[in-house]
């Protein structure tokens, strides 16, 4: 074509020389330094070339006698190769012959006019492209732009057919030699002056661009190519998806797909494929699957999109649509293949149907195809999550039968197969199998590692750290976090904290969860200080607490009796934008709870609604046992009320409380009424509730209600505890009835469980009320064996049996193993050795004289009220003289001695 520029005069370019002998010029031209006759040519040039004849390379011609050059200068040369206008292989052959002669120098415009030359004919156009490349990838010096010019200066001038081909082919040479700034400054130039390059040529600059993740160049390349109106097609399109993809915006991609559908561009099957992909990676299924009906109206859909779309279905928990597509696959004659069959099987297993996954799996080998590492590493996977770890071990070595090296992660997969089914042995042995044969990876160390240290087998993890570190392996920073982990779960924060040091020291550096340990570590061992100072150390580090990290925090503090504090600190976190959840608050309420402070629990409560955020089972069943702690059970009913009106059910923890509140009340109508509805729910009575019920009887004196609680109790198979045992044995003393009692306590023995100080107590002071002195100091023999030392109202009490049975000699001496023992005597002890009688025969008299009911109401013995709970592990409240130094225990214990000498 021709161009509209009209002529311009442009200063003749000379071409620089070239280095490379293969490049349009072999050696510097220059009057200094003149190219010999004997320069070397590129042996890659066929010996003869004709009119017609193929080329594959740079051509040379042999010497002729046609167009023997003699006058070299520029004008003359151009003259020469227009003569040969019309015979472009004539003409390339009469240049060659001249660039190798001395004193010839080089222009653009020869060069200009060689190529406009070789354009003329079809058959030399691949000449024309082979002499760009050669010119481009020399690294000439001479811009697109000046090329362009003088191409469209020298057709105007000459009068040749302005032919866009050649600029196309300068703008590919450009791509091939990597030269992607100056392919897109060469583009923008043609652009600017009208010449419109070849649609292929642009898609290989959008091509490059992309290639080289220049992203954002290739979108404006694409914008200008469209303001232009340069057109696009399905390679256009297809480059320009490929580039959202890799950005991960896949709304984008689509966006390109629609708006060329809607332009009347016709995509290929490729672009089809390519815009699915970006679909099942959003996902939008729907319509991926709407594109797949598109093609195969169109007559064709590759295996590939079906194997695409079928894992996206499975990914995304789409199990029936998925075998649709199979269904659909196999009937336009694509046979099913192993990725679909393992996309299938992993949809299969995820959904719990493990035994379709292993039938499938059958199937295909049945069908003749093998199963690939894929496909097994699905299927153990699934075997060890769906605790089917021995078939897992079989698919593991079948695996290895067939001659397929089991990866790192099959055996990271059966590992924690094992370990979950506590399968120690086999895991061990398939650990040092990993180890030996090269597999092992941090992971798999970190796999067995996590799981020593969370139950506390510190030594092991030890062990195991050393043999991780002497076999090369480099521990990773959840190395680390599992050792730390290890040493706050028994509670040895120095070491737990070295191994903080060490993290350090070996540049690993810690994330949020090392410090968040820690500080949990800390709090947990009530040294809340030393956990303000980890947590400094998190933010100097500039690392954020997470959402964990703030509510280990709070709880922290409310565990360590700080809940004002830890309120406090709360109302900070959320001015900086931390937004407390359930478990925030029921930590702080809990902890008021437990401080006896329950009108700032219903403070915190009540801005818990406020916020927003709605209370749940937690939350009211800690309201509802703080208020049966305190007595308060027509305010535990009504949080009880409030909570069904939520439409929340109690569970076990709630219905223990108010089950405790009533029991602590002794109205146990109102208890076995909620026990039956604690049945009726569907729920299981624990210990606890079981040990309300049965010291809710026994403080009402009805022993035979609480034996069949007992009873009851064992047949449910509830394990009975201390406390079951202790308070079912002190009703049975109160009522006499010894060998009942002692039957229990046998019972007790024989379950392994041991008696602790208040079952003694409650045994010596039973015995004792019955006459039965000797056995009570039996038991108290018992004590001493093992190594438990009574308390001073197991003493006064045998004391005052020896007192009233006239054994003082015995009486005394226990006094003095009493003093010997640390112990301080109190007023009950004197006034049994100075009186002859203690407060507790009084207390007994007048009880006598009492009716039943009030009996048992006034009898307030905390040792034998057997505290629910916590409350009844609590040591015995001791004296205030109890507190004094070894100076004032030795002073008392002279003052006793002096007393009693005096009598």
């Amino acid at each position: 074509m021709r161009s509209s520029l009209t002529s311009s005069p442009i200063r003749p370019f000379i071409i620089r020389p070239f280095k490379n002998t293969k490049s349009i010029c072999s050696q510097p031209q220059s009057s200094e330094n003149p190219i010999s006759s004997e320069s070397p040519v590129s042996e890659n040039f066929p010996e003869k070339i004709t009119k017609g004849s193929h080329f594959s390379g740079n051509p040379i011609f042999p010497e002729s006698n046609t167009f023997q050059p003699t006058d070299l200068s520029q004008t003359s040369v151009i003259s020469s190769l227009l003569s040969c206008r019309n015979e472009p292989v004539s003409a390339f052959e009469y240049f060659k012959r001249v660039e190798r002669r001395r004193g010839f120098l080089k222009s653009l415009d020869t060069f200009c006019v060689l190529l406009h030359i070789l354009m003329k004919d079809r058959e030399s156009h691949r000449y024309a492209s082979n002499l760009l490349n050669h010119y481009v990838s020399g690294g000439s010096e001479p811009t697109s732009a000046a090329i362009i010019d003088h191409l469209i200066e020298s057709a105007n001038r000459f009068d040749f057919d302005l032919d866009s081909r050649v600029f196309s082919y300068l703008l590919r040479s450009y791509v091939r030699a990597d030269r992607i700034n100056d392919a897109v400054e060469c583009c923008n130039g043609m652009i600017e002056r009208d010449i419109i390059p070849l649609l292929r040529s642009m898609n290989s600059v959008l091509k490059a661009l992309v290639r080289r993740n220049l992203i954002d160049e290739a979108k404006e390349f694409y914008n200008k190519m469209n303001l232009k109106g340069l057109g696009v097609d399905s390679v256009t399109i297809r480059v320009m998806m490929r580039a959202c993809l890799k950005e991960d915006t896949t709304e984008e991609a689509e966006k390109y797909f629609r708006d060329a559908k809607a332009l009347g561009v016709k995509l290929d099957a490729r672009a089809y494929r390519m815009v699915i992909h970006a679909l099942c990676r959003k996902p939008n299924l729907k319509v991926a699957c709407g594109l797949v009906k598109e093609m195969r109206d169109m007559g064709r859909v590759p295996s590939g999109v079906y194997t695409n779309l079928i894992g996206a279905c499975v990914k995304h928990g789409n199990l029936t649509e998925a075998f649709r597509l199979k269904d659909e696959m196999m009937n336009c004659g694509k046979p099913m293949n192993v990725v679909v069959a393992t996309s299938l099987m992993k949809g299969y297993y995820k959904q719990g149907d493990l035994s379709s996954a292993l039938e499938l799996l059958d199937k295909i080998k049945e069908d003749g195809l093998s199963p690939n590492k894929v496909t097994f590493a699905v299927l153990i996977e699934g075997c060890c999550t769906n605790g089917k770890v021995e078939k897992g071990y079989e698919l593991y070595t079948q695996m290895k039968h067939m001659g397929i090296k089991p990866s790192v992660f099959i055996v990271n997969s059966l590992l924690c197969g094992f370990l979950k089914a506590q399968l120690l042995e086999d895991a061990y042995k398939l650990f040092d199998e990993a180890v030996d044969s090269g597999i092992a990876n941090v992971f798999t160390y970190n796999d067995l590692l996590a799981w020593l240290c969370k139950r506390g087998k510190v030594s092991e993890a030890c062990n195991l750290w050393q043999k991780m570190v002497s076999s090369g392996v480099r521990p990773s920073v959840v190395s680390y976090n599992n050792m730390i982990l290890a040493h706050c779960r028994v509670k040895n924060m120095d070491e737990a904290y070295s191994v903080f040091s060490e993290m350090l020291e070996k540049s690993v550096t810690p994330n949020v969860v090392t410090y968040s340990v820690l500080i949990d570590g800390y709090f947990k061992q009530g040294d809340a200080e030393r956990a303000f100072d980890v947590l400094d150390q998190m933010e100097n580090a500039k690392i954020s607490p997470t959402d964990y990290t703030s509510n280990i925090i709070i709880n922290g503090l409310c565990k360590a009796g700080r809940t004002s504090v830890a309120w406090d600190k709360l109302k900070k976190m959320v001015e900086k934008g931390f937004i407390p959840k359930c478990l925030t608050y029921n930590s702080i309420i809990d902890g008021f709870v437990k401080e006896d402070d329950i009108n700032s629990a219903l403070t915190v409560y009540r801005e818990m609604h406020e916020s927003g955020l709605s209370p749940n089972v937690v939350t009211y069943t800690i309201l509802i046992n703080g208020f049966c702690q305190k007595n308060e059970i027509d305010l535990a009913l009504k949080m009880r009320n409030e909570m069904m009106n939520e439409g929340l059910q109690l569970d076990v923890t709630a219905y223990s409380s108010l089950i405790y509140g009533f029991c602590r009340r002794r109205d146990m109508e109102s208890a076995c009424k909620l026990f039956a509805e604690l049945l009726e729910v569907g729920l299981s009575p624990n210990t606890v509730v079981y040990n309300s019920m049965i010291n809710g009887f026994r403080n009402l004196g009805n022993m035979e209600a609480a034996l069949d609680m007992h009873r009851k109790m064992i047949n449910d198979g509830i394990p009975c505890d201390l406390q079951t045992y202790t308070t079912l044995i002190a009703g049975l003393l109160d009522e006499g009835k010894l060998l009942t009692a002692s039957n229990l306590y046998s019972e007790m023995l024989s379950k392994g469980i041991e008696p602790d100080i208040i079952t003694y107590t409650v045994l010596i002071n039973g015995l004792y009320g019955k006459g039965q002195l000797e056995n009570a100091r039996k038991i108290f023999d018992e004590m001493n064996r093992k190594c438990l030392t009574p308390n001073v109202f197991i003493f006064n009490t045998l004391i005052a049996g020896y007192f009233k049975e006239g054994n003082l000699q015995e009486a005394f001496r226990l006094h003095n193993e009493m003093l010997d023992k640390g112990l301080v005597p109190d007023d009950t002890t004197y006034d049994i050795l100075v009186n002859g009688k203690s407060r507790s025969d009084t207390w007994a008299r007048k009880k006598e004289k009492m009716p039943a009911c009030r009996k048992h109401h006034s009898m307030r013995i905390e040792l034998l009220e057997l505290p629910r709970m916590s409350n009844y592990r609590k040591v015995l409240v001791r004296s205030s003289s109890q507190l004094m130094d070894q100076a004032e225990v030795r002073k008392e214990r002279v003052s006793g001695r002096d007393r009693i000498a005096a009598l």
